[in-house]
C-alpha cells in the first residue's frame, strides 16, 4: 500500500471510525484515537502485509480506546486513598451530608465576601458552568477582566475554606441542589 493510499483510506473511513468510537469513548477523546489510528497506520513499515486497510484501521481504532478505558478506569480506582474515611461514610450516611452541609455553609460565606462582579463572574462559570465568552457577554466585560474576577475568586474561596480547615484537594463543595440555591441567593437579580 503506497503512502497516498494509506490517506485515501483513512479519509473515506474517517466518519465511520468517528461514529463506531463514539460508543466506546468519550466524544471529546475520539478525534484523539482518530490521529493515533492514522499515525499507527503510517508507521507501519510493511504495509503490502495488510490486507484488509480499512479492518486494520478499526481493529487498530478499537485497540485504542480499549486502551484509553483501561487508563480511564485506572485513574478511577487509584483515586482511593483514605479507606478509613471511606468506611465511615459508608457505615453512616449522615456523617458525609453533615459534613458536606457544613462545608456548603462556608462555601456560602466565602462566596458572600467576595466583590460582587468576581462574586457573579464566579456564580456564572462554576455554578451555571458558563463559557468564558457566555460570561463576557452576559457582564458586558473583557476577556482578561473576566478572567481575572474568576481566577480572583476562586484564590479568596480557596483561601477562606483553608483558613476555616476545609481541604479541597479535588473535592466539590456541596450538591447540585445547594449549587442552585447559592447561585439563585448570589446571583440577584442581574440573570
Amino acid at each position: 500500500m503506497k503512502p497516498s493510499s494509506t490517506l485515501e483510506v483513512f479519509v473515506n473511513i474517517k466518519a465511520r471510525l468517528s461514529r463506531f468510537l463514539v460508543s466506546m469513548v468519550p466524544p471529546r477523546d475520539v478525534e484523539d484515537i482518530i490521529q493515533e489510528t492514522y499515525v499507527r497506520m503510517c508507521k507501519v513499515e510493511n504495509k503490502t502485509l495488510i490486507k484488509d486497510s480499512e479492518s486494520f484501521m478499526f481493529r487498530t481504532a478499537r485497540n485504542l480506546a480499549l486502551d484509553y478505558l483501561k487508563r480511564a478506569e485506572t485513574r478511577l480506582t487509584s483515586g482511593v486513598d483514605d479507606v478509613d474515611e471511606i468506611l465511615l461514610e459508608e457505615y453512616d450516611p449522615t456523617f458525609g451530608q453533615i459534613a458536606s452541609d457544613e462545608e456548603f455553609g462556608l462555601f456560602c460565606a466565602a462566596i458572600r465576601e467576595l466583590p460582587k462582579q468576581s462574586q457573579r463572574a464566579f456564580i456564572l462559570k462554576k455554578v451555571y458552568g458558563y463559557s468564558l465568552k457566555e460570561i463576557m457577554l452576559e457582564m458586558d466585560l473583557g476577556q482578561p477582566t473576566v478572567e481575572s474576577h474568576i481566577v480572583s475568586a476562586t484564590k479568596k474561596c480557596v483561601q477562606y475554606m483553608r483558613n476555616h480547615n476545609v481541604e479541597l484537594s479535588g473535592k466539590k463543595v456541596g450538591s447540585m441542589r445547594h449549587q442552585t440555591v447559592l447561585s439563585d441567593a448570589q446571583l440577584g437579580a442581574k440573570k
